[in-house]
């Protein structure tokens, strides 16, 4: 999805407030295009197509969960329908109150004490209860499903990638999937953010606020940690900014055994992820080039870059 596609979309998405459109802030153009509308004090996400709709629906319902449970979370906008996702042109948009602007970056240590409090939540109501309260409807958290887009990612990469190299993708996943399925975790499952980066945590002037929750799990509390020891490895995290992360925590991932292979998972989605890029964007084709080399030759230290 291009930008000038997304704000095709926005557009038709916020049909009485066009005028206000043409001055929306492109916040991120990845598996969602995120704008920023400042005079409706809003924030727009437009999904690539509508396959994702059941995630979307979820991530509001989790948003309004975490609201109940007094966890800083992003917010729903229900001004422009009170039933969201809605469909504009095979895109899916969901409406998101704005978060005032941050006082500071986000670092480690806020994400930190932000896993700490998702980690204490308990599980949101499976089914429903037998003498249902005012609100909370059964809202069954799925499993980290950390490779089940690698097969979407690389549909959409086709023929810009070597079919050699997406076929070692695919079964580097189907060994990565048995072997997260043997893991015998240190830390209770449970709720868990599923994409636990510094650039998901907003400083706003009340302190940190999660944000971006479609990746929201019930699953091994380690897969939320080894985001951040991967950072270290692979991004350039310093290593005094991933202690910060692991002591404000109280515990560094890197101890557990399983660490390697929740650690490979993840590389092995990322490399795919960027994949699906790769047709319309020579930085991403360049970029999954580094990613799969690195994998093919088993070499750790190749550094990769955010993109």
């Amino acid at each position: 999805m291009t930008e000038e596609r997304a704000r095709a979309v926005l557009s038709a998405a916020l049909p009485p407030y066009r005028a206000g459109t043409a001055e929306a802030r492109l916040l991120a153009l990845g598996e969602n295009a995120v704008f920023a509308v400042d005079s409706l004090s809003l924030v727009v996400r437009i999904s690539r197509d509508l396959e994702v709709w059941d995630r979307a629906a979820r991530e509001l319902r989790i948003a309004d969960w975490l609201a109940r449970e007094g966890l800083p979370a992003v917010r729903p906008d229900r001004r422009f329908g009170p039933e969201q996702p809605l469909p504009f042109a095979g895109h899916l948009v969901t409406y998101w109150q704005r978060l005032p602007d941050p006082v500071r970056p986000a670092g480690p240590r806020d994400l930190a004490e932000l896993l700490r409090m998702v980690h204490a939540l308990p599980d949101p109501p499976a089914s429903p209860p037998a003498d249902p309260p005012a609100d909370p409807a059964p809202l069954p958290l799925p499993r980290r499903d950390l490779l089940g887009g690698i097969e979407r990612w690389l549909r959409l990469a086709g023929d810009a990638i070597d079919p050699a190299d997406a076929a070692y993708l695919r079964a580097r996943r189907d060994d990565f999937a048995t072997a997260v399925e043997e893991l015998t975790p240190r830390l209770t499952p449970g709720p868990i953010h599923g994409d636990a980066l510094p650039r998901n945590v907003h400083i706003g002037p009340d302190g940190p606020v999660l944000v971006d929750l479609e990746t929201f799990s019930h699953d091994l509390r380690e897969h939320d940690l080894v985001v951040m020891a991967l950072s270290r490895d692979r991004y350039g995290l310093g290593a005094e900014a991933y202690d910060a992360f692991a002591a404000e925590y109280g515990w560094d991932v890197r101890e557990w055994p399983g660490c390697e292979v929740l650690r490979g998972a993840r590389e092995t989605a990322s490399c795919a992820w960027v994949a699906q890029h790769a047709p319309a964007n020579p930085a991403a084709h360049a970029e999954f080039t580094r990613r799969i080399a690195s994998l093919r030759e088993d070499d750790p230290t190749v550094r990769w870059h955010t993109f």
